[in-house]
């Protein structure tokens, strides 16, 4: 079954963050990849049970910081030593502790664009319009209630099998979401 069947997937509502947290643990242990689950306030455990092992981002900010920083000092030292050469006071050409104030605040610089933009990549933003705006009640998922998502597009997803399985999860209720 996939989104051209007319479902993005189906969508548990859950009681509280424990409940989740514990459906999804459940959920990807019998196998389903493309699952998500949306809270309304950060729950702990959550990010372990999706699967999630990985930021990148803290690579992305020190990728960016080193950019930065490495930019910065190499124009401060070809604009100094190579373009226009200026002999002040007797002073050398690469007089590098003048360079380092820049460096650092090019650095940080650098850091924080790239770890914004690598956040907002990463998180897939910004997303205008998602399928899972159309369920039922999932404008809740802002304010008080736990949900959990299994796509569709999930190799294992089948649409009776994958509800009886959510259901077996004791949710408040499961409902489709229309993929469109």
């Amino acid at each position: 079954m996939s989104e051209a069947d007319g479902i993005y997937g189906l969508l548990a509502e859950f009681k509280d963050a424990d409940a989740l947290v514990d459906a999804t643990s459940r959920a990807t242990a019998a196998g389903y990849r493309k699952v998500d689950a949306y809270a309304p306030f950060s729950v702990p455990g959550l990010a372990d049970a999706l699967g999630f092992r990985r930021d990148r981002v803290a690579l992305i900010t020190l990728l960016g910081g080193i950019a930065g920083g490495v930019g910065i000092y190499f124009l401060q030292w070809y604009s100094a030593v190579v373009d226009y050469p200026i002999n002040s006071g007797g002073r050398p050409l690469h007089s590098w502790p003048a360079f380092i104030p820049p460096t650092f605040e090019c650095t940080v610089l650098g850091a924080a664009l790239a770890a914004f933009a690598g956040f907002l990549i990463l998180c897939g933003l910004p997303k205008l319009h998602h399928p899972i705006f159309n369920a039922r009640d999932f404008d809740l998922a802002t304010r008080n209630r736990f949900f959990l998502c299994v796509e569709a597009a999930d190799p294992r997803f089948d649409r009776a099998d994958t509800q009886r399985f959510l259901e077996s999860l004791e949710p408040l209720h499961v409902t489709e979401v229309p993929s469109s």
